[in-house]
Parts: structure tokens; C-alpha cells; sequence
């Protein structure tokens, strides 16, 4: 039998499928009460910068754009299937490169936060 990365890809679009489906409501309330002038207080620009700039705010960014960035990747991947384009092994070669390149993009952003 045929050793696959399925498994792999598959972990990485369910995690971040939850994770993306879970955060998403969120962020969508934070920017319509910040819209409106009602910013919670903690969330201002600041206290974001801070967060963020710490390590436990790097890795909280780097978990949450990883896991969506392959979510959306495999998601895509399996969308163009449906529509017909049988070559799947080139999508798929395209599609997670791009993710991967994002996510090395990704790192080094928040490297320089």
C-alpha cells in the first residue's frame, strides 16, 4: 500500500475549517463595534500592538493564519475538482505552495513585529 500526505492535508482543513469558523464571528463583532466608536476597552490600538508584539501574540497570529491559509488552500483545491479540472495534482502542487509561501511570508512578518 501507497504512503499518502491525505492525512496530513485532511488534519490541516479540518483545524483550520473549526478554527476559521470559530474566530470569524468574532473578529466580524470587534470591527463592526469599532466602526460604530465602541471599542471595547483593552482593544485599543495600544493594548493590540502589545499583544501582538509579545511572543504569546506571535503565536496566537501564526496559529490562527496557518491553519486558514491550509484550510482555504485545500478547500480551493477540492472546489476546482468539482468545477471539472481533473488535474488534480497540479492543483494541488499550486495551491499548497501558495500556502506555504504564505505561511514563510508569515513568519517572517511577525518576526519583524
Amino acid at each position: 500500500m501507497a504512503k499518502s500526505n491525505e492525512p496530513i492535508i485532511w488534519g490541516l482543513f479540518a483545524a483550520g475549517g473549526e478554527l476559521v469558523s470559530l474566530v470569524t464571528p468574532v473578529i466580524i463583532v470587534l470591527t463592526l463595534l469599532a466602526a460604530t466608536g465602541h471599542i471595547p476597552a483593552g482593544l485599543g490600538y495600544e493594548q493590540l500592538h502589545a499583544f501582538a508584539s509579545g511572543w504569546f501574540g506571535k503565536l496566537v497570529f501564526f496559529v490562527v493564519i496557518f491553519l486558514s491559509l491550509w484550510s482555504q488552500a485545500h478547500r480551493l483545491r477540492l472546489t476546482c475538482f468539482d468545477f471539472g479540472l481533473r488535474a488534480d495534482g497540479l492543483m494541488a502542487t499550486v495551491f499548497y505552495a501558495i500556502a506555504a509561501a504564505a505561511s514563510v511570508w508569515l513568519v517572517i512578518i511577525l518576526a519583524r513585529l
